[in-house]
């Protein structure tokens, strides 16, 4: 059974509030969203990530420096 959320209840981020909240450049976000690696939607000339997909990427991209 599917767990996603509805379209109405789906907060977006821009590119460059996605960088803030990663502490990265834009170019960055860019590079990830081209390369498939965080999912995006295209409005317009722009791009708008799903806040949950930026806390997927950051909470699956964790590394054991230990």
């Amino acid at each position: 059974m599917s767990q996603e959320r509805p379209m109405a209840d789906v907060r977006f981020a821009t590119v460059a509030e996605v960088a803030l909240l990663m502490r990265v450049s834009k170019m960055t976000v860019y590079r990830l969203v081209h390369s498939g690696e965080l999912p995006a939607v295209r409005v317009g000339r722009s791009f708008r990530v799903p806040e949950s997909a930026v806390h997927d990427y950051l909470r699956t991209s964790f590394i054991d420096t230990a």
